[in-house]
């Protein structure tokens, strides 16, 4: 968390909210939330840079700036970037301060200290590695089948590969395997051709969902746009933390249990 449809939000609102920005000044007051270069390094060199563009790959927020150079920030369990006055009181858990020179600041957040910045002029060092996008154009269900051809291993981790596919997490892909009628412990070289096609069309379908509902903020709150506000995809989520509570489907209890070191939801009658 956040995931695919978090970080496309953010990106769209970051887009909205800042660009054409230029950066005034930078505070760093975790010097570890910064991956690549150093802090001292990025708090010189960036200001007097626009923002051109911002998006999103994978998990990554992508600001394409003046330099020409990228910002790119990976939020992990728990970052946030919140676009503001610069009068407004700090986060407590701020992390890096990106000052505007139009009054304003974006504020990178991180209470958990996992997430990271990187900036740098070539993007592709730290984005090469990342998969398809789930919901490109080119990822037709020919290519999607091609992905996962050959694959041994078992769905749920396979589709958390960051390398295989770009932006799945937890709470979605959990979703998907739900809707399409898998166990997540399925192999992926045992699916007919039907199943890969309902596989498909359910990451699809709960990823367009939750961008749509602009992200799912769980009981913790801890998921906010970049103005702060809360997503509205939570009531859509049929298993994830559901533990015990009816299947929407057969009203078969949901089940909890751990794969490849990550809690997972099921139904263990719809998803045999």
């Amino acid at each position: 968390m956040p995931e695919l449809p978090e970080v496309e939000t953010l990106a769209r609102d970051l887009c909205r909210l800042a660009c054409g920005a230029e950066f005034k000044a930078v505070t760093v007051y975790w010097p570890r939330s910064v991956a690549m270069p150093s802090a001292e390094e990025l708090v010189q060199g960036l200001p007097g840079q626009r923002v051109l563009t911002v998006g999103r790959r994978g998990k990554f927020l992508h600001f394409s700036l003046s330099g020409p150079s990228h910002l790119l920030i990976h939020l992990r369990m728990s970052g946030h970037v919140q676009v503001g006055p610069a009068t407004a009181p700090l986060d407590a858990h701020a992390r890096v301060v990106f000052d505007l020179t139009d009054g304003r600041r974006l504020v990178f957040s991180d209470p958990r200290k996992f997430g990271r910045l990187y900036w740098l002029t070539r993007p592709d060092l730290v984005l090469g590695a990342l998969g398809p996008e789930p919901l490109a154009d080119d990822l037709t269900l020919d290519a999607f089948r091609n992905l996962l051809a050959r694959r041994k291993g078992a769905l749920k981790p396979l589709l958390l590969n960051q390398a295989l596919l770009a932006g799945m997490g937890n709470i979605y892909t959990d979703e998907a395997l739900f809707r399409a009628g898998l166990h997540p412990l399925r192999k992926a070289n045992t699916l007919t051709a039907d199943e890969v096609e309902r596989l498909y069309t359910a990451i699809r379908d709960v990823l367009q969902q939750a961008i749509g509902n602009r992200g799912t903020t769980l009981a913790d709150a801890r998921y906010r746009d970049a103005e702060g506000q809360p997503g509205h995809n939570r009531e859509n989520l049929r298993v994830y933390r559901h533990t015990g509570e009816p299947c929407p489907r057969c009203g078969t209890p949901i089940e909890r249990t751990v794969v490849g070191g990550r809690g997972t939801h099921f139904c263990p009658h719809c998803q045999k």
